[in-house]
């Protein structure tokens, strides 16, 4: 029996536009449209829709890092089966992408970790760097393994990882109050020289 890969409303949401101004609500001090609805498929809506249109409804809050849009795990995981994607912490929340993100060319030697969509850097054991490229997987490519069905718990990061994850430069903002630690194994790049001790 064939099994449905993609939530129905999936697709809608990582092609939603949010952070606008509410129209019914723009003068109002929540206005901004950051709230998505699983039930109703729609667009994106403000705290007071929700209170009025949707209040017995699934609906998910929308927040953003660095100019991306992002969904808190508690949230997401009770509807969707994440495991595979690649999350943060984000003030002191752990945070998945809804979708990929450009990354400048780096150049870096030795990375193993890529994402199997967009090549983006990732952390073992992760797959995909957001949502929408393990959608994409489920849609083009009809793999199994990369259902969205919710079977198991989500994924668990082992401290290693996260210090990995936090040594990453373009994610400054993550944990910006913890300076991340040093690599233990890193070479020596510029400072003082060593001289070898005078002898005769």
């Amino acid at each position: 029996m064939a099994t449905m890969l993609v939530p129905p409303w999936l697709e809608s949401l990582l092609s939603t536009a949010f952070f606008t101004v509410c129209r019914s609500h723009g003068d109002a001090g929540r206005s901004e449209c950051n709230m998505y609805c699983l039930d109703c498929k729609g667009d994106s809506f403000c705290f007071y829709c929700r209170s009025s249109k949707h209040k017995d409804h699934q609906v998910i809050q929308i927040r953003r890092s660095s100019y991306h849009d992002v969904v808190r795990v508690t949230e997401i995981q009770k509807v969707l089966d994440i495991s595979g994607v690649q999350t943060y912490v984000i003030n002191s929340a752990r945070v998945l992408f809804l979708n990929e993100r450009p990354q400048p060319k780096s150049g870096k030697l030795g990375v193993s970790h890529l994402c199997e969509i967009c090549g983006r850097t990732l952390l073992d054991p992760f797959r995909f760097c957001s949502l929408g490229c393990k959608q994409l997987v489920g849609i083009k490519r009809n793999i199994g393994n990369a259902s969205f069905n919710i079977e198991e718990e989500g994924i668990i990061i082992s401290k290693e990882e996260e210090e990995e994850e936090m040594r990453e430069g373009s994610q400054r903002d993550i944990n910006p109050s913890t300076p991340p630690p040093p690599p233990s194994n890193a070479r020596r790049r510029k400072g003082i020289p060593h001289r070898a001790p005078f002898g005769s």
